[in-house]
């Protein structure tokens, strides 16, 4: 049959694809629109799968809590193009999925696939984007739970933090908002220097020490230099003793006990683009 210009237009309005793919699908699907949909998901799928080399390094973070706020999520959804991250309906995609992802719960990126969206499941809410801005994409998924949860999104959804406190009020809450602000800006690598892999700890001691040798410091204090170096390093990288960056002359957590007693950070959740 002869597909009409009417035709290709109409597809291109109902789907987002191009031009030249919408009229081959129809040509291939001999006028029937649910099969044309359905071969340029599939076209969408292999473009993605095509493009596996090229780099997903823009794209829409999304953070969620719960109404409680004992729960929340983080959503990333990379694209190859800033055109693609700041496309309304690609930023809508993703908080649905963010939604699908708070409402279930999920502990990991499969489970999460299967999650109900509005339209569906998240698997087909990606198929439909894939099908619409063909780039490659790439989903990442992270929850946390705590009495209570903070959530902060950079600007332009370009990063989010979730950060989990030892109790919940509405003072824990505010400070917890700027806790996760704090992460943005500094971007701890643990809540504390218990948190840090003793590996990281002893190439740290290790660098601290090769520095000390090549300044010309005596063997016998190597150590000791090592370790202030390695204390500094604690201060500057562990979340809650970086110095709080509304109000440098106390540490994070010192904020957070000033705010209430023995508050505390239990874990945070930072994800950013690139």
């Amino acid at each position: 049959m002869s597909v009409t210009a009417a035709d290709i237009k109409k597809l291109r309005d109902m789907t987002g694809a191009g031009m030249m793919d919408c009229k081959k699908a129809l040509n291939e699907a001999e006028g029937d629109f649910d099969k044309a949909i359905e071969i340029l998901r599939k076209k969408g799928q292999k473009v993605s799968a095509k493009r596996a080399g090229n780099d997903a390094k823009e794209g829409a973070v999304v953070a969620l809590v719960s109404d409680d706020k004992s729960r929340g999520v983080v959503v990333k959804l990379s694209s190859e193009t800033d055109f693609v991250a700041k496309n309304q309906e690609f930023i809508d995609g993703v908080t649905d999925i963010a939604k699908a992802a708070l409402a279930g719960f999920p502990e990991n990126v499969d489970e999460l696939m299967g999650a109900a969206t509005a339209a569906g499941t998240v698997k087909s809410t990606l198929d439909d984007l894939l099908t619409k801005f063909t780039e490659k994409m790439e989903l990442t998924y992270e929850r946390l739970e705590a009495p209570m949860v903070a959530p902060y999104i950079h600007m332009g959804n370009k990063a989010a933090v979730l950060v989990g406190l030892s109790a919940a009020s509405d003072a824990a809450y505010d400070a917890g908002r700027d806790v996760a602000m704090q992460v943005a800006a500094m971007k701890p690598i643990a809540v504390s220097k218990d948190d840090i892999d003793p590996a990281i700890i002893e190439k740290e001691l290790e660098i601290g020490k090769e520095l000390a040798r090549k300044e010309g410091k005596p063997e016998a204090i190597l150590d000791k230099i090592a370790q202030g170096r390695l204390n500094k390093f604690f201060k500057e990288s562990t979340l809650l003793a970086q110095a709080f960056v509304k109000d440098g002359k106390q540490s994070v957590g010192g904020y957070l006990n000033s705010t209430e007693k023995d508050l505390t950070v239990t874990a945070f959740k930072h994800i950013t683009l690139g």
